[in-house]
């Protein structure tokens, strides 16, 4: 890895954690801020994703580990209250380095896609769709909702991305690391009792 890479994945780190850019739009903007051509080579999520834990644990070490449990406590509430849609959490609440700013990302695995959009109407849940790219490059359904966390004070975005059932297989291969990129509940409440 060379310098450069680290200086890109090092700013980006700062922005993913202090303005809540996902790693994509954060490496981008790296390069505006440090002056680079838009070709040049970006460092990989893996690389980026130790910045930010180090960064986390340099700045950010008396707040985030409270911060943290707040979302994933607020994950298991939107989590038992999907549990038929065999919800699973990823991204930085399930890896662990979320911050206050970072969203709730939850995958639903449904027989009917349309089922989700009917639990949520059902508990009068006003929500946004969006699309997204999905497990597969495919792109899927997002319906975004907005929750307050009582612990933080404030809203926290939740994002349900819709699966098809059988996408639930593939959906538990592991990352680069040897990572499950996600858990379902009862993998959320082992984290949460440790």
């Amino acid at each position: 890895m060379n310098d450069l890479a680290l200086e890109i994945a090092a700013t980006a780190a700062r922005l993913v954690v202090e303005e809540g850019l996902a790693f994509g739009p954060a490496k981008h903007r790296a390069l505006k801020e440090l002056g680079l051509p838009s070709r040049t080579a970006l460092p990989t999520n893996d690389v980026v994703e130790t910045e930010v834990r180090d960064y986390i644990a340099l700045f950010c070490a008396d707040t985030q580990p409270t911060e943290l449990l707040a979302l994933r406590e607020l994950a298991r509430v939107w989590m038992q209250r999907l549990v038929e849609f065999r919800p699973h959490l990823g991204g930085a609440v399930w890896q662990g380095w979320a911050t206050r700013l970072c969203d709730v990302d939850l995958a639903l695995f449904c027989d009917d896609p349309k089922s989700a959009e009917i639990a949520l109407i059902n508990q009068n849940q006003r929500y946004e769709v969006q699309t997204a790219r999905g497990l597969h490059g495919d792109d899927v359904d997002v319906l975004s909702v907005h929750s307050f966390c009582d612990a933080l004070n404030e809203d926290v975005g939740v994002h349900l991305r819709i699966y098809d059932l059988d996408d639930l297989r593939g959906a538990l291969l592991p990352d680069t690391q040897g990572r499950s990129p996600r858990g379902d509940l009862a993998a959320l409440e082992r984290l949460l009792a440790a």
